[in-house]
């Protein structure tokens, strides 16, 4: 028979062991609690975007961008986003020894911004020394190879997207760094603040008659052609220079890098540039007045008639600023 004190000692311990099984419970419930706001708090401070990558969670509103390409780093000063650490490389205006690219040199100084080494390859441990919430590069050039080659390791120190190489269009470059930015809503003005620019500039400019022949002068002096489809001829399609189709006279060649340039015999020369207007792009090779004393290019149409523009490398891949200049140019030259 249990006696008196042994059955209250057994209550006791099972009053204790209910409390404690209790005490669990709602621990347990406080902590699944606690997991799902966390989960709840990390959903509402990200989002999700597609890319030729696939999906990536990025911040709604990014604070601290690093930008692996400084022909994307443009577009992120014009949307007043706050880039930690960019690459200064721009076609046209690269200088190896350093430095901001003039047209947003100021922004970048205000906002601090730290120089990412130029080399042959991508630093990824100055990457990740500016502890980034989201890295943007990709588009054109070798930045855009080298982004690529170290996708992997660049995800594992921030949300990375790449606008891929494809996209040469620079409003839909824009839109797409604008996107993964959080910063979408302020493209329309930017947009807007181009296109009364270009509605300007056609409207002031004599566009000369004629087909147009885009011609890409290089370090090497080998000859090289812009097709029509290009970043370059498409924008000044929309002033009213039209552009001819020179891949078909080139029997549809290879196209090099992101599709903007192909490489022409000496004997194909004089079929796939001869339209009566010209437009030289220098990029590292000689100016048109230059060009013009080889009588490679002598004998063509528009350099025997007079009718060769010069356009500055800038115009060649254009970035947002890159667009806008290149209105000055054409409003300079055709105003």
């Amino acid at each position: 028979m249990m006696s008196t004190r042994t059955s209250g000692r057994t209550g006791r311990m099972r009053r204790a062991g209910a409390l404690l099984a209790g005490l669990t419970m709602a621990l347990g419930l406080v902590v699944g609690c606690s997991s799902t706001a966390d989960t709840v708090a990390d959903s509402e401070q990200t989002r999700t975007i597609t890319t030729d990558r696939g999906a990536v969670a990025v911040p709604h509103e990014a604070k601290r961008i690093v930008v692996l390409s400084g022909s994307l780093a443009d577009y992120l000063y014009a949307l007043d986003a706050p880039v930690v650490a960019t690459d200064t490389r721009v076609i046209g205006i690269t200088n190896l020894d350093g430095g901001f690219p003039p047209h947003w040199a100021d922004k970048a100084k205000a906002q601090g911004t730290k120089q990412l080494p130029a080399g042959a390859e991508l630093n990824i441990e100055a990457v990740a020394e500016a502890n980034p919430d989201l890295i943007i590069g990709g588009g054109q050039g070798i930045t855009a190879v080298q982004a690529g080659e170290l996708f992997d390791k660049l995800t594992a120190i921030a949300p990375t997207v790449l606008v891929p190489t494809k996209v040469t269009d620079w409003q839909e470059q824009l839109r797409m760094v604008a996107d993964a930015s959080g910063r979408a809503d302020r493209v329309p003005a930017l947009l807007s603040a181009y296109q009364d620019k270009a509605a300007r500039v056609k409207a002031s400019s004599k566009v000369p008659t004629g087909k147009v022949v885009y011609l890409l002068s290089v370090a090497n002096k080998e000859p090289f052609v812009v097709p029509q489809t290009a970043a370059l001829p498409s924008q000044l399609g929309e002033l009213g220079f039209v552009a001819d189709d020179v891949l078909t006279k080139a029997g549809n060649p290879a196209l090099y890098g992101s599709g903007d340039s192909f490489q022409v015999s000496l004997e194909l020369l004089d079929k796939v540039a001869d339209a009566p207007v010209a437009v030289v792009i220098p990029v590292g090779g000689p100016s048109a007045a230059e060009l013009g004393q080889n009588p490679l290019y002598a004998r063509l149409p528009a350099f025997r008639d007079g009718k060769v523009y010069e356009l500055p490398a800038t115009s060649y891949r254009p970035d947002y600023h890159g667009a806008l200049t290149t209105l000055d140019s054409i409003a300079k030259a055709f105003g």
